[in-house]
């Protein structure tokens, strides 16, 4: 009997009765458990992530920074409500943190209180730098607290790219502020330069009227130490007047005292004497005006007449050929007339320098020439005027003593200003040489300024001014100068897409080494009939082959109509799935042949290597040594990378060299069957009893 008629004859053993058919239906559906339940479970959980409760915290209390409100807080917040990364919960810190303890939410995103401020510390003195503080469980979820990290990521990259947008833009306009300060300060110094050169004139000019001030200077020393001599001689007089008037009031109050009743009797002598007084007084008051008009032109006239008997010296006793006799005796009245004319100009700039206190003192003559003949028109009543004279003489004693006071402070005064009067010629000259030593340092600075002016100007030119527009510009290139333009060039849409390659051929391979928990791996009518190895081998490979193909189109069927599954080659996928079972439907076939009851067993732990090994979730790179060095002989490695090009698209090598690894193991598994197969034939003791039967 042929293999195809052994192998129909097995599958028509499954016709006989409810529980084989039963049997037959549970192994056709049984891959589904794997592959599409399965995958179906965490077909697109990324799509999902708005129904995981996370908690959201906004402590921020906001700031101000440059006159603007910054709320970095609430934005963040706004964003991610809106965002369908998670189903987010505002609540407090307390309920945050307790609800991550206990499950209630997977994790926590907190801003703190001076986020704000911190985020708009960056443009001023002292940056700093704000903080997300994210708190998450492992024992909730461990995936859950990895994708946290992406998003969270994505978080604080697009709030650290926001404030740099801020920071940024501050720079640039400060690069704007710059310029035009600097072309203030260009043209201030354009000024500045020309006011120099203004200051450098002026400074000579200061220089030369110093020069002049020195000579003034000097003489005000000399004018003052004559005005100091003459202030002793008003000092002196004064005092001898306070002294009279002192005199004069102690006789009167003496008198007013004693001989108050003598006035009575005695009117007319009284009105007498105080007529001398004012005839006195006045005379007086003539004689400093003589003095005040006459002490000039005497000491003129003195120059004049000193000026001639110089002449008269020289011409006769110095000039002339025979000295006069007469020689000595002119020269000893021309220096009698030069004493007399410095006496004379003393005496003129006397008069001239107290021309106030004279002044003054005529005042108080004046005074006492009316108050005179007032006490001589009153002499007929003077026993009625005694109290009224009395206190007028009392007061012109008190003037007296003032004025004899103001002499003296004026001779002291005066000493002060002539001993200041030295010490000022003594500074004009200081002055005079710092005012040549400033006249050199501005003549330095002028050029110095002038070097400034073209540096500004220059610099100027160089400093940068963005209007509004190149600042945007600017400052999204620098706030994210480096993005990813990703092009996938096969991208999966979900993530069961993306590990469908992995489970499908798990799927194939359960549902193989069920199928030989049902069917024998040998078929035991040809091995009693003594049929060939070959045909042994493929009447008990056949019919598992066949329930693959089923397996195979129902599992694909659900998973592309019911999941929704899409691939970029759908023939190609299923025309090669038709291979990998069979393939898988071999290699399980040889195990179950050769080694029995155990080849279940290392059904199990090949499944185990081909899973570890296969590269299906991570890369085989990131696993250890172990298993990479698996991974090029095992068959699932060589399907998962076939799978991958027929379902998301790709170059067909892989699948071409898939293939032809699939044949070869297909072929060899079927060689070795077959070969356990011949051995079969023979029976020995160990068939007869075997020592594990499963």
């Amino acid at each position: 009997m042929r293999s195809p008629r052994l192998a129909a004859l097995e599958l028509r053993r499954f016709g006989r009765g409810t529980l084989p058919r039963a049997a037959l239906v549970a192994l056709l559906v049984l891959p589904l458990l794997y592959g599409a339940l399965y995958l179906w479970s965490f077909w697109d959980p990324y799509g999902r992530l708005d129904r995981i409760p996370v908690a959201l915290v906004n402590e921020d209390e906001g700031a101000t920074a440059n006159g603007r409100r910054i709320t970095a807080g609430d934005d963040i917040t706004e964003g991610l409500r809106d965002s369908s990364a998670f189903d987010w919960r505002e609540v407090s810190e307390e309920e945050a943190r307790r609800g991550v303890e206990d499950g209630t939410y997977y994790l926590s995103l907190t801003v703190p209180a001076d986020f704000s401020r911190r985020v708009a510390s960056s443009s001023g003195d002292s940056p700093e730098t704000g903080a997300l503080r994210v708190r998450t469980n492992d024992a909730n979820n461990y995936i859950v607290g990895q994708i946290s990290r992406t998003v969270f990521g994505e978080v604080r990259r697009a709030a650290s790219t926001k404030t740099s947008r801020s920071f940024l833009d501050q720079i640039f306009v400060s690069f704007s502020d710059i310029h035009g300060e600097t072309v203030k300060a260009a043209r201030g110094a354009d000024k500045l330069n020309g006011g120099i050169g203004e200051a450098e004139k002026g400074s000579k000019d200061l220089a030369a009227g110093l020069k002049d001030a020195r000579a003034g200077s000097g003489k005000l020393a000399k004018g003052l130490k004559d005005l100091h001599k003459g202030a002793g001689t008003l000092k002196d007089g004064s005092s001898k007047v306070a002294d009279g008037t002192r005199l004069l009031a102690g006789k009167v109050n003496a008198l007013n005292a004693e001989a108050g009743p003598f006035l009575k009797k005695n009117e007319k002598a009284i009105g007498a004497t105080a007529r001398f007084v004012a005839d006195t007084a006045g005379q007086l008051r003539e004689d400093l005006d003589a003095l005040v008009e006459k002490a000039p032109a005497a000491a003129k006239e003195a120059r004049e007449a000193s000026g001639t008997l110089d002449t008269l010296h020289r011409e006769r006793c110095e000039d002339a050929d025979e000295p006069d006799p007469a020689c000595p005796e002119l020269k000893k009245a021309a220096e009698a007339v030069a004493d007399a004319s410095s006496v004379a100009d003393d005496v003129s700039a006397l008069v001239t320098g107290h021309r106030a206190d004279l002044k003054t003192l005529d005042g108080q003559l004046a005074t006492l020439e009316k108050q005179a003949r007032a006490l001589a028109d009153r002499a007929p009543h003077l026993s009625e005027d005694l109290d009224d004279a009395v206190s007028r003489v009392n007061k012109l004693n008190a003037g007296a003593g003032k004025v004899a006071a103001g002499a003296k402070k004026l001779d002291k005064g005066l000493a002060t200003a002539e001993t200041g009067a030295r010490d000022l010629d003594k500074g004009v000259g200081r002055l005079k040489t710092g005012a040549d030593d400033l006249s050199g340092g501005l003549f330095k600075l002028a050029d110095g300024s002038e070097e400034l002016a073209g540096g500004l100007h220059q610099g100027a030119g160089q400093i940068p001014d963005y209007d509004e527009a190149q600042r945007d510009e600017r400052t999204e290139v620098m706030a994210d100068p480096v993005r990813l333009v990703s092009r996938d060039l096969h991208k999966a849409p979900n993530y069961g897409t993306g590990f469908a390659p992995y489970f499908i051929p798990l799927s194939l391979w359960v549902g193989a080494m069920v199928a030989y928990m049902l069917i024998a791996p040998m078929n035991r009518r040809a091995l009693a009939a003594g049929a060939s190895a070959w045909r042994i081998a493929l009447a008990g490979w056949l019919p598992v082959a066949a329930i693959g193909v089923a397996q195979t189109v129902a599992l694909m069927t659900v998973l592309h109509w019911g999941l929704g599954l899409r691939m970029a080659r759908t023939a190609g996928t299923v025309g090669f799935l038709f291979l990998v079972t069979a393939c898988f439907a071999a290699l399980v076939q040889w195990l179950n042949a050769r080694f029995g009851a155990a080849g279940r067993i290392l059904v199990l732990a090949l499944l185990m290597l081909q899973l570890t090994s296969a590269g299906g979730t991570y890369p085989v790179q990131t696993s250890p040594d172990f298993f990479n060095a698996l991974h090029p002989f095992l068959p699932m490695t060589h399907v998962v990378e076939a799978l991958r090009r027929l379902i998301s698209g790709g170059g067909l090598g892989p699948v071409w060299t898939a293939c032809a690894v699939l044949a070869a193991f297909t072929a060899g598994a079927l060689a070795l069957t077959a070969l356990s197969a011949r051995r079969r034939q023979v029976w020995t003791l160990d068939r007869l009893h075997p020592e594990l039967s499963l």
